[in-house]
């Protein structure tokens, strides 16, 4: 079986350092970008893994780039985390099918639970 894989997209660079750090501890392949489009130029969506991704971020925030997976037929799990979180923000993103919506600081142990739970096979038959 391949290695699970976390896309991590945060424009905050200490962030994807402390988040990459804490998820490789864990066993997890992690892959990094601080920029979304690169993020978009270089994903492959035949690659199991989950995406961790930022809301706000400048060019392209965390829900277009939810959006841009989509439409581009990628069904790769999701999850949010952000500093500036509000309901009808996580709603829309949850309703759109992403596994979880943290808010930074975001506990090590809620975002390892995430994950777990982004491994688990969803429904629209995709197997990543």
């Amino acid at each position: 079986m391949d290695k699970f894989t976390v896309y991590l997209v945060d424009d905050d660079v200490g962030v994807l350092k402390a988040l990459s750090r804490l998820l490789r501890a864990g066993g997890y392949e992690v892959k990094s970008y601080a920029r979304p489009q690169e993020f978009l130029d270089q994903h492959d969506p035949a690659i199991p893994g989950c995406a961790v991704l930022d809301v706000a971020m400048p060019s392209l925030d965390g829900l277009e780039l939810q959006q841009a997976l989509t439409a581009g037929g990628s069904y790769r799990p999701i999850i949010f985390i952000t500093g500036k979180g509000d309901v009808p923000t996580s709603v829309r993103a949850m309703k759109a099918g992403a596994v979880d919506f943290l808010t930074k600081p975001t506990k090590d142990t809620d975002l390892l639970e995430a994950i777990r739970r982004a491994q688990k096979p969803r429904g629209r038959g995709a197997s990543a």
